[in-house]
């Protein structure tokens, strides 16, 4: 009976809980938040200050006693306490309307791949101590097909690489499964630390994590013929302490970023060896899709093209596509289960 009664005032929702960013599906609305996953605490009484983009604002300039605080590392949980608050943070925004003690939703919540059971309940009780009823876990690489409206269920082979801020997930779908994957730990904060790393190196400037993403963002590029661009970075100098002004250009980014991105190419070739041929044979035929963040960086699709001599295309909003999918999911709930993660908790058995 108050299952039905929380049902009744409690507004269904999808997260994509990412390293970088949390973003939330309403059903019936679509995206409603799309903030950082970032949380200002203050040590001293430990208050919430701040949540999301304002929390973001804070990283790197608040006093001793205020701390801004990334509560996931590489896709996983590294405080729980923080990151229940902030997803209580989320469904309470979500239910602005004067009912939110009452609210109770369903929430499809997506995951990394690979990650352990300790770590999938986690996810668990961090959403269901926030205020959730229910709780369904979905692989990131699967909420992001499902919302690239990609065909998961035919007997056919579908690849994606999500590229997110923590973690690069490559998997190959088939029949509603994940038939062959990798799980890498890098992906978009790597590259802004290869950025940090180059400057210190080639330019003795030391860079905040924020500038460095700015500047992968505003001039980065992968292949040889990105187009050429440049800017002012700006640092302190670790020399004198002052700071410190120079130019870099979309090549030094390129050479900062280079390993990495290697890495990630070589694992998606690796991925496809590991495929049975006749999934590769739909492979070569559809493509592969690239979605997340880091697929919005400048020759990314060119570059994997070139190494695989598989097409390769870039989803349409790929920075949403994993929320889309849990939204998809919730619509049609009955019909996607099979495509869920078993929970771990009694009280979201999917039965």
């Amino acid at each position: 009976m108050f299952k039905n009664i929380f049902g009744k005032l409690s507004r269904d929702i999808g997260i994509d809980l990412g390293t970088k960013n949390t973003l939330v599906y309403v059903k019936d609305k679509g995206i409603v938040i799309n903030e950082p996953s970032v949380v200002a605490v203050n040590s001293k009484t430990d208050q919430i200050l701040a949540v999301g983009e304002e929390a973001r604002r804070m990283v790197g300039k608040t006093p001793s006693h205020i701390v801004a605080v990334r509560p996931l590392v590489n896709g996983v949980i590294s405080d729980f306490e923080v990151t229940e608050r902030m997803l209580r943070h989320f469904i309470e925004k979500v239910h602005n309307d004067g009912l939110s003690f009452l609210s109770r939703p369903r929430v499809v919540i997506g995951i990394p791949l690979g990650v352990t059971e300790v770590e999938r309940k986690a996810v668990e009780d961090a959403t269901l101590h926030a205020g959730a009823r229910e709780v369904y876990l979905i692989e990131e690489p699967m909420a992001s097909a499902i919302g690239a409206r990609l065909p998961i269920q035919e007997a056919s082979g579908t690849m994606i690489v999500d590229m997110g801020g923590g973690t690069t997930e490559i998997a190959v779908i088939s029949l509603g499964g994940i038939v062959s994957w990798r799980s890498l730990r890098i992906a978009g904060n790597e590259l802004d630390q290869n950025i940090i790393q180059y400057a210190r190196e080639h330019f003795n400037i030391l860079l905040g994590e924020r500038t460095a993403e700015d500047l992968k963002i505003k001039i980065g590029g992968v292949t040889e013929d990105t187009e050429p661009l440049e800017t002012t970075m700006r640092g302190r100098d670790l020399l004198s302490g002052l700071p410190k002004e120079v130019v870099i250009t979309t090549a030094h980014l390129r050479d900062a970023m280079h390993r990495s991105i290697n890495l990630i190419i070589e694992n998606i070739k690796s991925t496809i060896e590991s495929t049975p041929p006749e999934l590769v044979a739909d492979i070569y035929s559809r493509g592969i899709a690239i979605t997340g963040g880091g697929a919005l960086l400048r020759g990314l699709a060119d570059a994997i093209q070139r190494e695989t001599h598989i097409p390769v295309h870039v989803i349409d909003d790929p920075l949403t596509s994993v929320v889309r999918g849990t939204g998809i999911v919730l619509d049609d709930l009955d019909n996607l289960r099979n495509v869920l993660v078993l929970s771990t908790n009694e009280s979201s058995f999917i039965k």
